[in-house]
């Protein structure tokens, strides 16, 4: 019987789930995840490759498991916002003065800037498992969704991948880091979008104001 590998921290928990399922366990999680299950994909991963790192998995297979899982995740996300997503919100939005015609707004403003939402949203928790979703209800071109939502699995996954398997027993702080890391991203794109916001209501208000009338 092989030795059972020691996870540091947090990942400690799921050593069963690896030592039984392997990479069933990492891409199950990561795919279920992707697509709003609110389960913890992104620690399995990072267990997954210092078990790799342990030597007890082989980092290529649980690279390329993950990232197939993340992209696949995302597509069913993706769909799902698609063909109910946008069709509930245009029925039931009003009701949240999510209106058409705001939505439509939503949707010319993803199609503007939706490729890099996508890839940056990989890498920040709450984001990271809608963001198929709302590419799909905001109807994002599915192959400019596709291209996009793949770069950023495979700079997450290869971000995750190589300090899972190389850190060690430091893994513990260094991800806490990362993930604090991701809230101020998080963070960021909020007072982002509410500058152009307020920006952009700022000019409508002014060119609603009449001319001053002229001097006699």
């Amino acid at each position: 019987m092989p030795t059972p590998v020691h996870l540091p921290g947090i990942f400690g928990a799921l050593a069963p789930l690896l030592s039984h399922y392997g990479y069933l366990a990492v891409g199950g999680f990561v795919l279920l995840e992707d697509f709003g299950v609110p389960l913890p994909g992104e620690t399995v991963l990072v267990a997954g490759a210092l078990y790799a790192g342990a030597g007890r998995l082989n980092v290529v297979v649980v690279a390329i498991v993950a990232f197939v899982a993340a992209v696949a995740g995302d597509n069913i996300g993706y769909l799902i916002g698609r063909y109910a997503g946008h069709a509930a919100v245009v029925r039931w939005g009003r009701h949240v003065l999510l209106t058409e015609a705001r939505l439509e707004r939503a949707e010319a403003f993803f199609q503007r800037r939706g490729g890099r939402i996508v890839t940056v949203a990989r890498f920040v928790d709450g984001l990271r498992q809608v963001n198929g979703i709302v590419a799909g209800i905001v109807e994002l071109g599915w192959l400019r969704f596709l291209s996009f939502n793949a770069l950023g699995a495979a700079l997450w996954v290869g971000c995750w991948v190589a300090v899972g398997s190389l850190a060690g027993d430091h893994i513990t702080t260094i991800y806490h880091w990362l993930t604090r890391a991701g809230v101020y991203v998080l963070i960021a794109l909020a007072v982002t979008v509410a500058a152009v916001v307020v920006r952009r209501l700022s000019r409508r208000a002014a060119d609603r104001q009449p001319d001053p009338a002229p001097r006699p």
